[in-house]
């Protein structure tokens, strides 16, 4: 199998329950991320709407964002160094100029000056070692390709050339929102659309994006190998790492969202293994994984794991 080396940090959660976690509890789970093997720590967003993982006067002012009582991205910041993990900082989603009003040119904006903001704060931290695009779609949506574009270009220009990384979903037929109650849909991508459509996205976005990590949980199993083998030969097309977003959450189930049965992440991971993947991270290892998750389903995934890795 290919081995889970990068999590996201899902701090600022969308559909997934708060854990309410302070520093011992994090620090307790970097120590276990290190044990299972994770080098990698991606924020998945700085922030989202009003809530936001560090105090940023940009967002405050001009968001009317709430004020954070505590600072995370300087605390994952500093966890990372001590536990020797690379950090990737990833950035605000608004949730509501380009998801919901369509005026991606607001999102991108805003975002400028997040990065700007963030660089002049943190920068100078050892463990800063690259960006994540936040906004994730599936399909051309709308102008996300002048989104990814301004956004990875001006992370790299500011911070000399570190890595940006984006993690799309496939328009499978599990790609159903967490308030929709149904968990497959009639209609959805072919494998010839979803490779035409990424094309001429990575065409558009070549030089501003390092990283692509499909998420794998929006197509049926048996698919997978397929698509990998697209997104792996799309990726080195475009001079593009090739990352698998391996879920270790599962989508099959009518409770959105429990940790993942064992034997579907095994087989996922030996999938990307046999496409050749470069990395695998995960979503995410706080909430499906830990051995202090919330969910116990998650203490016995990592048993499962750590058993098939120590083979």
């Amino acid at each position: 199998m290919l081995p889970i080396t990068a999590t996201f940090l899902d701090e600022i959660s969308h559909d997934i329950p708060h854990q309410n976690w302070g520093k011992k509890e994090w620090d307790s789970d970097f120590a276990y991320m290190k044990q299972m093997g994770i080098d990698t720590v991606v924020l998945i967003r700085s922030g989202y709407k009003r809530w936001l993982t560090y105090p940023s006067e940009v967002l405050i002012k001009e968001e009317g964002a709430y004020r954070p009582p505590l600072d995370l991205v300087a605390l994952f910041l500093s966890l990372s160094e001590k536990y020797g993990m690379h950090f990737y900082f990833g950035l605000y989603d608004s949730g509501k100029y380009w998801w919901e009003q369509g005026d991606y040119q607001k999102e991108v904006d805003v975002n400028l000056k997040v990065i700007d903001e963030v660089w002049a704060k943190y920068g100078n931290a050892s463990a800063f070692k690259g960006w994540y695009l936040s906004q994730e779609v599936s399909r051309k949506t709308g102008d996300i390709m002048s989104l990814y574009a301004r956004l990875g270009k001006h992370c790299k220009a500011v911070s000399n050339n570190l890595p940006t990384l984006i993690s799309p979903y496939i328009d499978g037929k599990k790609a159903i929102l967490s308030n929709q109650s149904t968990l497959t849909k009639a209609e959805h991508i072919t494998i010839e659309q979803h490779e035409k459509d990424w094309n001429e996205i990575l065409d558009r976005i070549q030089g501003a994006v390092d990283i692509l990590a499909f998420q794998d949980g929006h197509v049926d199993y048996h698919e997978l190998a397929d698509y990998f083998a697209i997104n792996k030969k799309l990726a080195t097309q475009y001079n593009m790492q090739c990352w698998t977003n391996a879920e270790s959450f599962d989508r099959d189930m009518p409770i959105k969202f429990l940790p993942i049965k064992w034997e579907k992440l095994l087989l996922k991971l030996e999938a990307a293994k046999q496409a050749g993947l470069e990395k695998a991270i995960t979503f995410e290892f706080s909430h499906f994984i830990s051995p202090q998750s919330a969910y116990p389903q998650a203490h016995h995934l990592f048993n499962r794991y750590m058993e098939k890795l120590k083979k």
